[in-house]
């Protein structure tokens, strides 16, 4: 694909943590997008945290306040983008920036600002953490809160959220964060204060160098940094056999022995492109972020392939590889079913464990195979038995990977656990008489680790950034390696503080908010090397210059040196003059193959780097040297740039220009202090194809230069320059130009003037009886020619404008279906300036498609490299153009599909995905109602009674929004359709119970909902499950009653219906009710808002199945998988 301009950090469908782009107008490294899960920030997501480098500079307690803004007539807001007032913290001025309709995003955007940036002193920075929360004024369990941390300076004065919460939720006056059209924020800022490491030398502070971040590498460097710090791994890598004609771009064992030469002996930190390049990856690899647990497996499957045959055979294996036993052992009979594993790491749960061992615990953990779980004996039949797992043997080298992302199925979505993990320095697997070790374990090895590498992961479930801790020589001196910095570290910082849990701040002005001011601390420990006492002294060995093969060390010796030339050159550059001189044969050579507009580009002719001091009399002589041509029959033009935006030869050099220097010269050329100097060299060749003297010019004499079309090839060369009199007719040099074309003498042509061709092309037919300086021709004007047009021509292009109108505006373009969206179906080319017919009707007429209004076509998003989440309208786009832009960038992929139905036709109707649950089946179907929009509610429910077999003819239907498991609306039959939404809410139709039709004066009609209480933040919190239901209750029914109704609704075993307990819940706090209890004295006489937030609650176990979730549950939900193709 081609991307015509940088990216910027900007999104359409992703959230992602950033710098308001408006004030920044460079590109910055984006640690990877986020995919768009269809779920409402109801939840409080986690942000993509990009962590500060100072983030671990603090040298004292950060102070927190909070700052709370009003916003009134939010929706009548017409600027694009608000600043609050001015409020102080850490001693600090800041102010919130939101921008109310989005900045370029469906989202609202919320940032925080350095409210004096522009009159701070140069250099100044600070150090933040903060939060920012849109208020929910219902209920404040939902109010969006995230939370980030920040090292502020001129270049970055603000930083945050560009997709904050959906425009869509924060609009909508029943969600609560607009109530009264007035929105209420909240800001908490902790300011620390940062040692400044602008000049941090990383060698010469710990004798370490860090690894370059590619935009989204820090998993990749975190892990390299660990495993460079295995000496025994690192010197198996150096005894790969690599040669001298290996290329490190296509070698995945030379890539990485010169990565790892150059973290031993640079000064400085060292890029990860070649090991990326030699993984096959492009730069859209670098910018995606991916699970640093899969890399290791795949980097050390890929790494144990390339070792097969070689001296080094087995390294991985005898470092990392261990074996356990799953067993099952029948309780009552003589039966054990064992099977032998091996594993290179080892995932440990967090959630629900205290610390490592409680996550062994969990691990060996017996399992009773009972009662419905019986197993199956072979010749014993079914059996009760033991399932579990024990280790055979520990690995020298232990990885321990925690699984702080889980996949809730509850929120439907990937979560991380923050929870509070412990781990020790030293981990002894031996505690407790060996109670990990299978019977089968060698009881003379000795288990007791310690620890190596912590690993540490920051930010949320959809990214952020990664670094490690390490004790190279496992003595009591950590270190942090962070991409390109590496610090001195304490104990305290490597372990403790990477625990994770929450972090309470002290509060600067408790009269304000005595509410304390609490962090979740986002960083958190993601993974843990151990090394193995008894072997340490084996795998923290030496490893020195002769463990690297010559060929390698003479090969990166001399990248050395070349780098430091470039260095040097670069140092030097302010005392050179770059002069471009471009020559006929440059033109020759490109137009109509590189350029067809203009002459040349300047950036493939020939160039010369001269000391600015040095005349340009000696230059012309470098010149002759160079190009053979002698000095007296040089000429040079000096190239000007028009007000058009073309860029010509515009006058010979004077002789007293000459005579200057080349720095003067240039410096006449351009204003812009590191411009090139840029000329146009003209060489006359006489008869004997030998240099001759330039032709003297008079004022009268201008230059032109010409270019050939041919329509019947579609080809447009260069065939030279000459001069002509501006008082001179171009009548008078046809025949000059038939001679240089190859035509007859008597060959009648056309002429034109090549004006510009930005914005659009500009090329006008040339009066061959006017003279040219009545048509404005001056020197550097270029003239196309062609044989005159004939009548019976049939040529796509046939004269000079509409050939350059088409080569201006061509685009191929790679269409792919949208069911494909990674894959290239089919190229085509067209025009920019196609109508949305004309694109529709050529990729119809490619699909052997008689009826184009069924291709529908949808836009690519250039950032996430998807398709956009909603497709192009019919006939709304109106030039291709429209349809392939995205923000500042031009795309070139489309996604189509083919409809059943014309899209006209389609976009006229309302599709919605509507599950109906049948009064006697237990599972829902799901059915796609297509209707008109202007259709209501009514004409749903008539069109599902279509389609369904009801309980009985007259049955009437209800139509039920559904969202996390309660019933938040009935829709009214007269509700028009168009505006009702079905991507985050589940619309539910079902029967109406006759009970329900014939209510009595007391009885009322209640939420019904199933729930659980699950332990998180280290508070006991409802999650709802399953399907809601409405009941009626009676007067005075006691829950005793109400029960037997709701056993037989659900048909729930008695055994199983015993252990459930009944609640009243109101805002998520449960009032647990005896069976002795009148429930309707509970619930409110009358509708309130938000109905929902008072229910019945049902606790109990959830029993319903789950869905299938891949082996790939520990990546982030954005994520492709991780591959190394090479």
């Amino acid at each position: 694909m081609t991307l015509i301009t940088p990216q910027p950090l900007d999104q359409e469908d992703e959230e992602m943590l950033v710098p308001n782009t408006e004030m920044l107008d460079r590109s910055l490294p984006v640690q990877g997008p986020v995919a768009f899960d269809g779920t409402p920030p109801v939840e409080a997501p986690q942000p993509m945290e990009v962590v500060s480098t100072a983030e671990n500079q603090a040298t004292e307690e950060p102070q927190a306040s909070r700052f709370t803004w009003t916003i009134e007539n939010f929706s009548r807001q017409t600027n694009k983008k608000l600043y609050s007032d001015v409020f102080v913290a850490g001693g600090h001025k800041w102010r919130v920036l939101i921008f109310p309709k989005g900045n370029n995003v469906d989202h609202l955007s919320m940032y925080l600002d350095v409210a004096d940036s522009s009159t701070l002193p140069y250099g100044w920075s600070r150090y933040a953490q903060f939060s920012l929360a849109v208020v929910n004024q219902i209920h404040n369990m939902f109010t969006v809160k995230k939370d980030t941390q920040h090292q502020f300076h001129a270049r970055e004065s603000d930083w945050g959220f560009t997709s904050f919460m959906a425009l869509s939720d924060l609009y909508d006056p029943s969600r609560g964060y607009l109530v009264n059209d007035t929105c209420i924020i909240e800001a908490d800022v902790a300011v620390r204060k940062v040692i400044d490491y602008w000049s941090y030398d990383s060698k010469k502070e710990t004798g370490y160098v860090g690894l370059k971040n590619q935009g989204a590498t820090c998993y990749m460097n975190s892990l390299l940094q660990t495993l460079y710090h295995i000496p025994y791994f690192r010197k198996a890598v150096y005894h790969m056999p690599t040669t001298e004609n290996d290329m490190p771009s296509g070698s995945i064992p030379l890539a990485l022995q010169s990565l790892f030469y150059k973290l031993q002996y640079n000064e400085t930190s060292v890029a990860t492109k070649e090991l990326t390049k030699s993984f096959g990856w492009d730069t859209y690899d670098s910018f995606m972020q991916h699970d640093v647990q899969e890399l290791n497996r795949v980097l050390c499957e890929k790494l144990e392939d390339k070792m097969k045959g070689t001296v080094v055979e087995g390294t991985i294996q005898k470092l990392f590889e261990g074996h356990h036993m799953n067993y099952i052992e029948c309780i009552n009979v003589d039966f054990k079913s064992t099977r032998k594993e091996s594993f290179y790491d080892l995932q440990l749960d967090v959630k629900g464990c205290r610390d490592v061992y409680a996550s062994f615990d969990k691990y060996v953990e017996v399992e009773r195979l009972e009662g419905d779980n019986k197993y199956h004996a072979e010749a014993h039949g079914l059996q009760d038995a033991k399932k579990g797992v024990l280790f055979i043997d520990f690995p020298p080298v232990l990885q321990l990977q925690l699984k702080r992302f889980e996949y809730d199925f509850t929120r439907d979505t990937m979560v991380k656990i923050n929870d509070r993990y412990e781990f020790p320095l030293e981990l002894d697997l031996d505690r407790e008489n060996g109670k990990y070790l299978s019977p089968d374990a060698d009881k003379s090895v000795r288990n007791l680790y310690t620890l190596h590498s912590v690993l540490v992961h920051s930010g949320g479930v959809h990214g952020g950034h990664y670094y490690a801790f390490i004790r190279p020589t496992l003595s009591d001196q950590w270190f942090k390696f962070d991409d390109e910095r590496v610090t001195k570290e304490d104990t305290k910082r490597a372990l403790e503080e990477q625990y994770g849990g929450e972090e309470e701040l002290p509060q600067t002005n408790p009269g304000y908010n005595n509410a304390p001011f609490k962090f979740t601390k986002y960083s958190n420990a993601y993974m843990l090397v151990y090394i193995r006492e008894n072997d340490k002294d084996k795998i923290i060995c030496d490893v020195d210059e002769k463990d690297i093969a010559e060929h390698l060390r003479i090969r990166l010796k001399k990248e050395q040196e070349e780098k430091e030339n470039k260095r040097r050159y670069k140092a030097q550059a302010h005392l050179y003059t770059i002069i471009k001189v471009a020559r006929d044969a440059n033109l020759l050579e490109q137009i109509g193959k590189d350029i067809y507009f203009d002459l040349v580009d300047h950036d493939k002719v020939h160039s010369f780097r001269i000391q600015k001091q040095t005349p340009f009399n000696q230059f012309k002589e470098e010149v002759a040297r160079e190009f053979g041509v002698p000095v007296q029959f040089q000429r040079f033009w000096i190239w000007a740039k028009r007000q058009n935006h073309t860029y010509r030869p515009n006058r010979p050099l004077t002789a007293l220009e000459e005579s200057q220097s080349v720095g003067q010269l240039r410096e006449v050329s351009s204003k812009n202090h590191n411009a090139e100097l840029k000329l146009f060299l003209e060489i006359e060749i006489g008869p004997d194809l030998h240099p001759i003297p330039p032709p003297d010019k008079s004022k009268d004499d201008i230059l032109l230069f010409f270019k050939l079309y041919d329509p019947e090839k579609e080809e447009l060369r260069y065939v030279g320059r000459f001069f002509v009199k501006s008082s001179g007719k171009p009548s008078e040099i046809i025949l000059k130009l038939n001679e240089r074309a190859g035509f007859g003498p008597d060959e009648e042509i056309e002429l034109y003037e090549e004006i510009k061709f930005e914005p659009c092309v500009m090329c006008e037919r040339l009066d061959k009886r006017a003279s040219f300086r009545t048509s404005q021709i001056e020197d550097g004007d270029i003239i196309c020619f062609q044989k005159l047009p004939k009548a019976d021509d049939k040529y796509r292009y046939p004269d000079v404008p509409s050939f350059l109108e088409y080569v201006k505006n061509r685009q191929i373009v790679h269409f792919r279906s949208l069911d494909r969206p990674k894959e290239d179906d089919f190229c085509l080319e067209l025009s920019k300036l196609h109508t949305y017919d004309d694109v529709v009707e050529r990729v119809a007429q490619y699909l052997n498609l008689d009826d184009p209004s069924k291709i529908r076509l949808t836009p690519h998003n250039c950032y996430s490299q998807q398709p956009k989440p909603h497709p192009i309208k019919y006939r709304v786009a109106e030039h291709l153009l429209d349809m392939l832009v995205h923000y500042n960038q031009v795309s070139d992929i489309l996604y189509y599909e083919v409809l059943d139905i014309p899209l006209p036709e389609l976009q006229c109707l309302k599709t919605l995905k509507v599950a109906f649950h049948h009064a006697n089946k237990e599972e829902p179907v799901i059915h796609n109602i297509r209707l008109p929009k202007q259709s209501t509610v009514g004409d749903v429910l008539n069109e599902i009674k279509s389609k369904v077999t009801l309980s009985h003819p007259d049955a009437e239907l209800r139509l039920l929004e559904v969202f996390y498991h309660k019933i938040y609306k009935i829709f009214p039959l007269t509700e028009k359709i168009e505006n009702i939404n079905d991507q985050y809410w589940t619309l539910r139709a079902e029967e109406i119970p006759e009970e329900e039709k014939n209510l009595g004066p007391q009885d009322r009609l209640i939420h019904v909902y199933h729930f659980t209480k699950e332990a998180a933040q280290n508070q006991m919190q409802v999650q709802n499950f399953g399907e809601p239901f409405f009941l009626i209750i009676h007067e005075n029914e006691t829950l005793a009653d109400v029960k037997v109704r709701i056993q037989k609704k659900l048909q729930v075993p008695d055994e199983e219906f015993s252990k459930w307990k009944f609640a009243f819940l109101s805002l998520g706090r449960p009032d647990y009710l005896q069976d002795s209890d009148v429930v309707s004295n509970r619930f409110q006489r009358r509708d309130v808002y938000g109905a929902w937030e008072q229910y019945l609650g049902l606790e109990h176990s959830d029993t319903t199945p789950k869905r299938s979730f891949t082996a790939n549950q520990n990546r982030h939900t954005y994520e492709k998988p991780v591959k190394i193709y090479n």
